[in-house]
């Protein structure tokens, strides 16, 4: 019974490495494809620790780093098409906030930008100026619904990048707490586990005791490993949502 009972998270466990194991086959191929050729092994890691570090954050990181998203890029190049003075709508439309605060996690000002418990963009905009350029012929030929709908893209452009850097800078505030929760977790089934192999052999308890810690030690590492890997996809993410990089733009006050 011992032996039937103990093979069971022996074959778990056979069936997950053989499922990993097509995983990391897969994301080689895509790694692959996206170098456009082999990558070598040696610049692969062999496990989540031996990952580099990313760099973190700039504190008070302003919002206008953006602008270099290519949603936003694109949707202001549309606005430019329909003869917009860009300026005017950046004034009007795109809040100048600091993103992060001096410990690099979400600013009050990034959060007061959504209503709490809610998606509901809380910024109303301030049209001071004229955003259309209505001075040459062949701006008059653009509609006042085809103006209404790049100027509609443009401002959910705006709303989605600012959505997605709150809820980056949100994992990134609370993921180290979760992983140090975990591993502590972790350490307290593993000395579980320990005790129960020490009572097992001395006769005290049967070999139950030892395959239940045993099965909730493997569960609680691989939940320690996906937060380890959210903790990592989740940087990766950030400097994504940013727009891939810190490097402020120019303004473009022009119009086509």
């Amino acid at each position: 019974m011992d032996l039937r009972q103990a093979q069971i998270p022996v074959d778990a466990a056979r069936g997950n490495v053989a499922r990993y194991t097509q995983l990391v086959a897969q994301d080689k191929n895509a790694l692959n494809l996206l170098a456009g050729s082999p990558v070598q092994e040696d610049l692969l890691p062999t496990d989540l620790s031996s990952v580099i570090p990313f760099k973190e954050i700039s504190p008070c990181l302003s919002s206008e780093v953006l602008l270099n998203r290519p949603d936003i890029m694109a949707a202001e190049h549309r606005l430019k098409g329909a003869y917009a003075f860009i300026g005017a709508a950046r004034a009007a439309f795109f809040p100048r906030i600091s993103l992060t605060t001096a410990v690099g996690t979400a600013s009050a000002e990034l959060s007061g930008l959504f209503n709490s418990g809610s998606d509901t963009w809380n910024f109303t905009p301030q049209i001071v100026l004229p955003i259309f350029d209505a001075r040459t012929w062949a701006a008059l030929r653009v509609s006042k619904a085809d103006r209404k709908i790049v100027l509609t893209r443009y401002e959910k452009a705006i709303q989605t990048a600012f959505r997605e850097v709150a809820d980056s800078l949100a994992v990134q505030g609370t993921i180290d707490l979760q992983v140090s929760a975990q591993q502590s977790m972790v350490n307290a089934v593993s000395e579980t586990y320990r005790l129960s192999n020490i009572r097992y052999t001395n006769g005290i308890d049967s070999y139950l005791a030892v395959l239940v810690a045993q099965r909730s030690l493997f569960a609680q590492q691989q939940v320690l490993i996906e937060l380890r890997l959210v903790r990592l996809a989740n940087q990766v993410r950030l400097y994504a949502v940013l727009g891939g990089g810190v490097d402020q733009p120019g303004e473009d006050q022009g119009g086509s």
